[in-house]
Order: structure tokens, then C-alpha cells, then sequence
């Protein structure tokens, strides 16, 4: 994925052109963007140089979880089709914004040293001594990891700090328009919170000066022209005075979101479907201060194997590096753009797909027109530019490769690929390589552990048989095709397999359901499914598929070999 800077220069000459396509272009970034060009056209002129800022936000109560690089990748997505839009004549910014202040509430379930955790809760994450032992502080740990992810990924963007905003007075100027618009806050918020939270609700938190903790207290009373908040001490029961500027409070979430857009500017954030109401109060707290609140879309949420939400304090679902383990950062990114406003599962299982459907959207962008690459994928994963890549086999075919032969050495699946394309190397192929590493990893962890051979019926047995009579004989060298063919005229007699609504099928010559492939994965590989099985026979190897047909039918065959 390609998000350099220069990654956003719109070539002269496709300029024009370009825009005219996206102009129309369906793809859900373009359809972003042009809210974005509505919004450029009514921002008030003479206020400095035309800019958009993108925004998105990560809380670093938890390690960086992969929805916080699916929101910075999305949100590139849409400020590159912008430039398109634009011609690359407007600046733009894309800010990664880290609630570090935010008090901690709760010791997540994944880190180490849980029990100092549990002495620092309520302090400011940026004062919380660090779990792991890398830095000064949780919240400096967790930024870390996030902006060198993103860093790894080449993403044009600026990390900032909410510990930093708040105590360097950035943010002062606009919490005084909290405090000046306090009863007009307040009444966007009371109506939206239980009665008990009501009863207490302020939108500053102080930090107490004696524990530096941020407290969750009632507002006494406040001093416009002081710029103060008053509160009793929850501890001491004495009455406490300080400035709501200088990082002495910060305030609830919601609030502390409209502050942000209307402090920084912010045009365009993205958020979660979970928080669609929280957007709407944040947003009618942002005009209450005279702000315009931010375009933006919510997309549905992850969620784990069983249905959950993933979490980042539960550490369920996916994380980053273990996507990275198993599959290239591209398909990631290809995950993330699919269907935002679908929820998806996000496990082990729907990496494979992803992986092959990015690379069969890379051979098709070649022969596309413009029209059709600005709805591709890898347009967007590649900002404009996808690489060239020959990729001769899928993925799934390397797995069922190496759950045939049951191999997790490397070698032995680049000797089943030189029978498919002759001299094919990593030298040669430098992505397929990366996919035959990747392929005996996901073996290895969850294709070999989970492997379920099942035993076949006697109508099974029989068509087993028959199939291995055909393969014995097809003439050497026999192609995918031929292949393919013989595995559909062993089907076609037998009832089980006929498909009579197959495209073409008469009753004469029926189609082949899929239940006969499914059968041949279930029976030969332990598998529930597989590529077009002619294809792995042919780079398999025909004597080695019949070797698994006897072995399956329990050595009643000779030998699978002739």
C-alpha cells in the first residue's frame, strides 16, 4: 500500500480525465470526496489558504488495534480520491489524534505487570508507569506502537496529543467557549444520560493537584470571566478551584470531541456505527460553540469467531501483527476497503480470501478502463498507482498444496509450482515467495492442527475408484482442462453429484454439484473446500492425487502409482 506523499501528486496529463471519471465514480471513497468538494465551496473565504483536514482518533487505554489502522487506511482512501476530485490543487492534512489524557479506566487483559496498572487507574494514560517497560509512560507505549505501524505503512499523516494539546494551551481558547456555553453543553448532554449520571454530570474533569488523578466530580460552580471550575474534593471534602486551561481539566469524551473539531478545524472524521449517537451530540455541541461539524460516515463494526465486537482491552479478534503474519499488508487494506457500512467477521479464517481476491483485482486493473479502475480496489490500496505482479497460482492452492503433502518446508512447494510454470523462483517471483512464507505459517498454525479426514460412504468408494481409473488414464502432460474433465465425467453418472439447473445441463448430460469437489477436499485433503480441483491435480501431480485416493480408500487400490 502506497501512501507516500508523492503518492498524491495527480498526474498532469490524467488530470482532467481522471476527474471527469470520479466525477461519477461509484466508489464509496468518491463519494466521500464530493461531500468534501461541497464542503470546500461554502468555507468562508479570505480565512488563509483552502485546506481540508482529515482526522481520526485512537484511544491508547489498549494496544493499537487493527480497526485503528482499517480507520487511518479508509480515511486516506477518501482524501486521495479528493485529490482526484481536486486536481490536486487543495491541500490537505490527515491528523492522528491520541485521547492520551483520557484517565485509565479499567487494567486491559492483555499486557503484563497488571498489578501496577492497578495502582494508576484514574491517572492520565501519559501518567501511567508503562506495563511493558519501553517507555515513560502506557500512553507514550501505546502511541508508539501505533505510529510506527502506521509509519511502516508509509501513511502521510501527523500524530498528536491530546496531553500535548492540553497543556501547551492549544485547546485553551476553545475551552473557554465551553465554559462560556456551559447551560448550553449541559443541555445538549443531560437529556442523552441515566438519571444517577445526570444527577453528577459536569463536562470538565479535573485533575486533582494532589493525586494528578482526573476526576469524575459535580461541578460546584464555574467563573466565566475567571476561566474556573469549582469542585468539592472527593477525598479531603474541601472546596477546590482551578482553570479549565493549561491542562489543569479536560473534559468528558463528547465534548472533548467538539472542542477537538472546532479547535483544530476539523472537515472529515469517520467513526463506528456504535457511535453514531455519540456523533450527532458531539456534533450539536460543535455548532452550539459556532463550529461546523465534520463530514464523515460510520462504518459497521469487527467482530470476532464467535460474533462479538472486537475489543481492544479484550484483545479478541484479530491484531495487527498477526494479520501480518499470515498475509501481505495489502489485503489487509483490501478487507478494510470491502463493504465499511457491512459488519464483518474479523478472524484467521478471511485471510485466505482476502489474499487471493487482491491479487485477482491486480491482474484485472491492466485491461480496465478508467471507469473500472477508479472502482477496483487496488486503486484505492495503491493510491492511484498498483503495482504489476504475475501471480500464478492462488493462495488457497499453496495451502491446499501444503495440506496435501502435509509439508511446512518451503521447498517442497516450489518444487509442486516449477512442474505448474518451469523456472519459477522467488528471484523471479518476489511476491510469490512472500505468499509460499506466508502459506506454510498458516499451515502450520491453523490448517495442520484442524485438518478432519473423513471416511468415505460406499457410493464414495466407488466414485473414488472410478476417478482414480480415470486419472491413471489421461496421457502425460495432461493440462487443468483435461483435468477438470475427466473429474466431471466420473460425477455426471452418479445421482448424488448430478446438478440439473447447472448452466447448459440437460438430463442427458447433467451438471456436477459442488457436493463432489466438496467430497474430494472432505475425503483427500481434510479439507471443507478448495480451488478448482483440476488445477491442484495438474501442480499436485497426478500419480501423488491418486496416491491420496488409495490411501483414502485404505490401501485397497495398488499403489496410486502406475
Amino acid at each position: 500500500m502506497t501512501e507516500a506523499s508523492s503518492a498524491f501528486a495527480v498526474p498532469a496529463e490524467l488530470a482532467g480525465e481522471l476527474k471527469r471519471v470520479a466525477e461519477t465514480a461509484t466508489a464509496w471513497p468518491f463519494e466521500e470526496a464530493r461531500k468534501l468538494v461541497e464542503r470546500l465551496k461554502r468555507k468562508p473565504k479570505g480565512h488563509g489558504p483552502d485546506e481540508i483536514l482529515f482526522e481520526t482518533g485512537y484511544g491508547p487505554s489498549g494496544l493499537p488495534h487493527i480497526g485503528t489502522f482499517g480507520e487511518v487506511a479508509r480515511t486516506t482512501m477518501v482524501r486521495h480520491a479528493f485529490h482526484i476530485l481536486t486536481e490536486g490543487k487543495v491541500k490537505t492534512r490527515l491528523v492522528a489524534f491520541s485521547d492520551d489524557m483520557d484517565g485509565l479506566r479499567k487494567v486491559p487483559d492483555n499486557v503484563p505487570n497488571k498489578e501496577m496498572l492497578k495502582a494508576a487507574i484514574g491517572l492520565p494514560l501519559t501518567k501511567v508507569p508503562d506495563p511493558f517497560g519501553t517507555h515513560p509512560s502506557f500512553g507514550a507505549h501505546n502511541n508508539a506502537r501505533l505510529r510506527s505501524f502506521l509509519d511502516a505503512f508509509g501513511f502521510q499523516y501527523e500524530f498528536m496529543s491530546a496531553t500535548d494539546c492540553y497543556l501547551s494551551g492549544k485547546f485553551d481558547a476553545t475551552l473557554l467557549k465551553i465554559l462560556a456555553n456551559y447551560e448550553k453543553v449541559m443541555e445538549i448532554m443531560l437529556p442523552s444520560l441515566r438519571e444517577e449520571r445526570a444527577s453528577s454530570y459536569s463536562p470538565f474533569l479535573p485533575l486533582c493537584p494532589r493525586t494528578g488523578r482526573v476526576l469524575q466530580v459535580p461541578i460546584l460552580s464555574h467563573d466565566v470571566a475567571a476561566g474556573t471550575v469549582t469542585y468539592e474534593d472527593p477525598e479531603t471534602r474541601e472546596n477546590v478551584t482551578v482553570p479549565v486551561t493549561g491542562g489543569h481539566c479536560k473534559l468528558q469524551w463528547k465534548p472533548d470531541w467538539a472542542m477537538r473539531w472546532v479547535a483544530m478545524g476539523v472537515d472529515y472524521e469517520m467513526a463506528g456505527k456504535d457511535l453514531i449517537d455519540s456523533v450527532k451530540l458531539s456534533a450539536k455541541i460543535a455548532t452550539a460553540l459556532g463550529g461546523d461539524p465534520p463530514d464523515g460516515f460510520n462504518y459497521e463494526l469487527f467482530l470476532d469467531e464467535k460474533g462479538q465486537k472486537i475489543s481492544k482491552s479484550k484483545g479478541n479478534g484479530l491484531s495487527i501483527e498477526e494479520w501480518l503474519r499470515y498475509a501481505s499488508p495489502e489485503s489487509l487494506a483490501l478487507f478494510m476497503y470491502q463493504s465499511p457500512r457491512s459488519g464483518k467477521r474479523l478472524f484467521f479464517d478471511v485471510i485466505p480470501r482476502n489474499v487471493d481476491d487482491y491479487f485477482n483485482f491486480l491482474a484485472k486493473y491492466p485491461e480496465q478502463d478508467w471507469k473500472q479502475r477508479l472502482g477496483n480496489p487496488v486503486w484505492h490500496i495503491h493510491a492511484g498507482n498498483p503495482p504489476q505482479v504475475d501471480m500464478p497460482v492462488s493462495f488457497t492452492m499453496l495451502l491446499n498444496l501444503a495440506s496435501a503433502s502435509n509439508t511446512e518446508d518451503e521447498s517442497v512447494l516450489w518444487g509442486f509450482l516449477n512442474r505448474h510454470v518451469p523456472g519459477v523462483s522467488a528471484q523471479t517471483h518476489p511476491k510469490l515467495a512472500e505468499l509460499v512464507g506466508y502459506a506454510v505459517k498458516y499451515f502450520h498454525d491453523f490448517v495442520k492442527p484442524n485438518k478432519v479426514f473423513r471416511a468415505p460412504d460406499e457410493v464414495e468408494r466407488e466414485a473414488l475408484a472410478t476417478l482414480d481409473a480415470a486419472l491413471a488414464a489421461l496421457p502425460a502432460g495432461a493440462n487443468t482442462d483435461d483435468i477438470q474433465n475427466a473429474l466431471y465425467d466420473v460425477a455426471r453418472p452418479i445421482p448424488r453429484y448430478q446438478d440439473l439447473k447447472a448452466k447448459g445441463a440437460t438430463a442427458e448430460r447433467p451438471g456436477v454439484s459442488i457436493e463432489w469437489f466438496n467430497t474430494l477436499y472432505q475425503v483427500l485433503l481434510g479439507l471443507e473446500r478448495g480451488p478448482r480441483f483440476g488445477s491442484f491435480v495438474e501442480i499436485y501431480g497426478i500419480p501423488e492425487t491418486r496416491a491420496l485416493i488409495a490411501k483414502a480408500l485404505g490401501g485397497t487400490l495398488a499403489s496410486g502409482q502406475d
